[in-house]
Order: structure tokens, then sequence, then C-alpha cells
């Protein structure tokens, strides 16, 4: 099934396959399946993509949400504050994950292994169980350069690398959590040529939080470019949409984002209305494909999306199977 969802390359594909998996994880994901009975949906029921479940983002915090009966190799957890319950991912795979950020990545950048992959992020060791820095991690490996690291913690360092390696026209992906870009470039200015600066969010209280406009404005100041560059991906899903500026995310083939109506969660609505954000990841085969996030966005004819904000508890309402 792997090569299946990683060779997509039509809306045709792409919901055949997707009616599969949901045929599958009906059957094999006990969580799921609960969820899709209460509904009183079965797969006979359904013949396209909107009419499939999305479970709400939620049920990662309080159940195992497996499709397979595998031994868990990997479990990615959600930083989450203080207190807070986290969600957990459990993986049975870790190459549907790996396949997914590699093709995802290659898809709209280009070969990874051509850039200096510099990473304003917790190291491996620092942070386990976080997806983006498994992934980081694997870009630094797969990159060609000897420059290619973690430097949360080490920013002189990282400025000075990042002025001489920009200025030799040298590729650079520079990934970052927001709060560190922002206290990079509050210490030092640059004038980037040759500089991808992608930033992956995450202010979670070290900072306060900043409108998407006003973030970008202020770091492309910094970084002397035109674009800020966004990763949208979360602990529960294994592909991420990219943006290249402006804020406007694309997807890779295997990925679909909907939004539903945020006074009826099980109705999907048309194009350029704000809604909340219902992912189909077909990477999360052994876990659940459909899922309801707390994320508010529009979605455009073109399949490109935007991310508006978030909901806060007291908006979600409509449904009270969505907090089972």
């Amino acid at each position: 099934m792997q090569n299946t969802v990683f060779n997509i390359q039509s809306e045709e594909a792409f919901t055949k396959v997707a009616l599969e998996i949901f045929k599958h994880q009906f059957e094999n994901n006990p969580t799921y399946r609960s969820f899709c009975d209460l509904l009183y949906v079965h797969p006979s029921d359904i013949s396209k993509i909107e009419e499939i479940p999305f479970l709400p983002i939620q049920f990662f915090k309080s159940k195992n949400v497996l499709s397979s009966k595998a031994e868990v190799v990997e479990t990615f957890t959600s930083s989450g504050t203080t207190g807070s319950t986290t969600s957990k991912h459990l993986i049975t795979d870790i190459s549907w994950y790996e396949q997914s950020y590699r093709k995802g990545f290659e898809h709209f950048y280009g070969d990874i292994a051509s850039y200096t992959v510099l990473a304003l992020l917790p190291n491996y060791l620092e942070r386990k169980g976080s997806s983006l820095v498994y992934m980081a991690n694997d870009f630094i490996k797969r990159s060609k350069s000897p420059h290619s690291g973690f430097y949360l913690h080490n920013i002189d360092d990282l400025a000075n690398k990042l002025i001489e390696l920009d200025k030799k026209e040298e590729k650079i992906l520079l990934i970052g959590v927001s709060f560190a870009l922002l206290d990079l470039i509050e210490k030092y200015q640059f004038k980037l040529n040759n500089t991808i600066v992608m930033e992956t969010g995450g202010m979670k209280g070290r900072r306060k939080e900043l409108i998407r406009t006003e973030l970008h404005q202020l770091l492309a100041n910094g970084f002397g470019v035109e674009k800020i560059h966004s990763e949208y991906g979360m602990t529960e899903l294994l592909s991420q949409g990219y943006s290249k500026g402006n804020g406007i995310f694309n997807s890779p083939p295997w990925m679909k984002i909907l939004t539903r109506d945020t006074e009826d969660p099980l109705s999907i609505q048309k194009t350029g209305k704000t809604g909340g954000i219902n992912v189909i990841d077909l990477a999360n085969y052994n876990s659940c494909s459909f899922i309801a996030t707390q994320d508010l966005g529009k979605t455009y004819t073109d399949q490109s999306f935007e991310i508006i904000g978030r909901f806060d508890n007291s908006d979600i309402r409509g449904c009270n199977l969505m907090v089972l």
C-alpha cells in the first residue's frame, strides 16, 4: 500500500485509495470503528471522501488510535503546556513517516542532500517523541553538508555560519521554531540570498503570540529575505503541508485539506469559506487518516489552503460526539 499512496498523481487515484483506506481503518481500528458506529456510518454507505467521518483530534489524547496489531516502534507526543494532556501518535511502521516527509519535501523543494540544514530546534536527545525533531534529525543526516546540525543553544555559531555559507552561495534551509528565529534576528541582522527561512510555529508561552503576517514581516526584515516559508504539521499527522510565502499552503498528493462548518462539524463546506480544518493524510495508514483538527482555515479551488487560527474549547459545539 505504501507505493500506491506515495505514487498518487490524480484526484481519481486519491479518492480510490482514500476509500480503500477508510474501509481498512473501519475494520481494523477499534477507536475509529466506535466513532463511525455512533454516527451510523458504514463503508458500504460511502462513495466520496466528503462522506467519510473525520475523527476528532482529541482522541489522540485519550485513546490508542491504531489500525494495526503490529508492535509499536515509536511514539510521537505533542509538547503541550505544563499539566495538560499530550497527544500520542503510536507508530508501528516508521517507514511510512520517513517516506512521507522525504518525498513531501522533495515534491516542493528538491533533494534535501543538496541543502545545508540548520535547525533552530531542540536536538534529538532533548526532545524525544517530537515528530518534527525526528524529521529535522533525518534531514541533517541526509544533507551532504558538514555544517548541517541543531543550533538552538549556540545562536552565535549559527549566525556566523549562516552569513559565511550564504555568501558562498550554498543552498541553505534554516528551519526553526518561531521564538528562536525571533531571538536570532534580535541579536543579528542578515541579508540572505541563498537561504530558505522556514518557521514551524511554536511560541507556546515563550513569547507574546503574534499574528502570522506580523511574525513573517518581522522575520523577513530581520533575515533580509522576501518571503518566509512555513511548515504545517502536527503530532497526529505523518505528512506536512508547506507554504513558500504569504501563508498559503500546499499539500503533497497523498494529503488533502477540507473544511467543516463550525456550527455543524459533520458538514463539509465548499472552498473559500472559513471553517474547521479536516485533514486526509493517507500516510496515517496504521492509525487514522481522517482527522478533524482544532485549526480554523480556508481551502481554495487550486487545492491550496490557509490557516487562520484555532478553535478555543468554547467554540467547539454542535456535536457532543466531538468530545466523547
